[in-house]
């Protein structure tokens, strides 16, 4: 008789769900007894709620992942905002100069370059996919030990009980409870930027475009929803970012409607306010044996290309696909030369993704004239670049 796996997920964000959804639903679910354990209450959406304040922007191909497992017709039938253009421009110019990266889905081929979601509705789809499934979901359920034994895992509820896993899956974000307590440090490089994010009713139509306007204190992105709103996100001096928290709507909006040189005309404040620091984070090993870590708990980037999601929900698919293969071949999935492969195949295509980011917006928000000048050219050339540009946009489209 086949042995059957302890996995537990530690984690009920969107990269951990996706995670487990991808073992429950996958070739080997018969042979993986599957747990995912959160701290946190069980999310709930409901379409008849605004718009959260915590959105993704989801590449046409991490869309796919989703309609793989079956949770992306609903998504996209229940509220999501695609985005058929992008335009990314630096403050001393214009989003219709020849500097401007001007980017539209036609030309790829494709409907839309990605889709604006509510991360909470991401979970709740994922959710139910899950609640389909032999997948056992412990929410409000905080661990309050991990413990290494032989060849396996003892997770120590709060409520004392205790669970053991063949593979722990540590998706428990940028300070994951599992990579400190195993021992993992994790590199971090502080961006001195505080993001600002509202949602905000523009007097101009978005037209189902993503904007980006780089400041001299960190980008502005303004990202289409589907009821007309925008969502921005202002990566700002944390003093900027303080102040617009504190001021009136119409202050803030004030502010932001000059920070965007009015490009969709003047901004309401239409949303709740948030703000949170940016920390680059990257984690010295993703994988000890019989654990591995994935998106946020392993690696956290700048937001201003919104690609953390998607670097998180790929690790998830990556991660799936070696425990799968591994157990069909009738190898133990907590490994570590299974693990090892999932660690290859993705430290070094986050850590590019992570130190390109970082030194891009270095890059922006330098006072250096020759380093301006030097940057205008670079976006010019990059536009007529052809097979160059075509690949860079396809990597971060995740559409081949």
């Amino acid at each position: 008789m086949s042995r059957c796996y302890n996995i537990v997920v530690v984690g009920g964000g969107v990269t951990g769900l996706m995670a487990a959804t991808l073992l429950a639903k996958g070739p080997q679910r018969d042979a993986l007894n599957i747990t995912l354990v959160d701290a946190a209450p069980r999310p709930v959406f409901s379409p008849d709620d605004d718009v959260a304040l915590r959105v993704s922007a989801i590449a046409t191909g991490t869309a796919e992942m989703f309609a793989s497992v079956g949770a992306w017709e609903y998504t996209a039938a229940t509220r999501v905002g695609p985005y058929t253009g992008m335009r990314i421009w630096d403050e001393s110019d214009t989003p219709e100069s020849a500097a401007a990266l001007r980017f539209n889905a036609d030309e790829f081929a494709i409907q839309q370059l990605g889709f604006i979601v509510e991360n909470v509705l991401l979970q709740d789809v994922l959710l139910y996919q899950l609640d389909r499934s032999n997948a056992t979901l412990r929410f409000a359920s905080p661990i309050g030990k991990l413990r290494r034994a032989a060849r396996h895992y003892e997770l120590d509820l709060e409520s004392g009980e205790t669970l053991t896993a063949d593979l722990v899956v540590g998706a428990d974000g940028a300070r994951s409870f599992v990579r400190s307590a195993v021992g993992i440090e994790a590199n971090e490089w502080p961006y001195e930027q505080t993001a600002f994010v509202t949602h905000l009713r523009p007097e101009k139509p978005h037209g189902q475009t993503a904007l980006q306007r780089f400041l001299r204190d960190g980008p502005l992105g303004i990202l289409p929803l589907q009821d007309g709103r925008v969502s921005i996100v202002w990566s700002t001096t944390p003093e900027q970012a303080e102040a617009a928290m504190a001021a009136g709507d119409a202050a803030t909006g004030h502010m932001l409607s000059e920070a965007s040189d009015y490009v969709l005309g003047s901004l309401e404040v239409a949303g709740p306010k948030g703000a949170f620091p940016l920390c680059a984070r990257h984690a010295t090993s993703y994988v000890l044996p019989n654990l591995a870590l994935i998106g946020d708990a392993a690696h956290a980037i700048h937001p201003l290309a919104g690609q953390g999601a998607n670097l998180g929900l790929q690790d998830a698919a990556e991660l799936a696909a070696q425990i799968t293969g591994a157990v069909g071949q009738g190898l133990h999935p907590g490994d570590r030369p299974v693990l090892r492969r999932y660690e290859r195949a993705r430290k070094g295509a986050n850590a590019t993704m992570l130190h390109f980011m970082t030194g891009l917006n270095r890059l922006f928000t330098t006072d250096s004239a020759v380093l301006g000048e030097l940057r205008t050219a670079g976006m010019r050339a990059f536009n007529r670049s052809g097979p160059i540009r075509e690949h860079a946009v396809k990597v971060a489209l995740g559409v081949g």
